[in-house]
């Protein structure tokens, strides 16, 4: 799980195994693997990251 920010600047933790795609448009949508969308406050580069960071604490990467 990874935490996001919404346009809105709310938090919110999102299922890091279930991204698809992550595209600039000019701001960030997340689409998952079920085609739900996510708009974020949060760069494509930071979303990276966070999901980079969260596999290597299970040992995925």
């Amino acid at each position: 799980m990874i935490k996001l920010r919404r346009l809105n600047g709310k938090e919110f933790v999102l299922n890091a195994e279930l991204i698809e795609t992550i595209e600039k448009t000019p701001d960030t949508v997340i689409t998952l693997i079920n085609e739900h969308k996510y708009v974020v406050e949060d760069d494509v580069d930071e979303v990276i990251g966070k999901v980079i960071e969260y596999k290597q604490k299970l040992g995925k990467m």
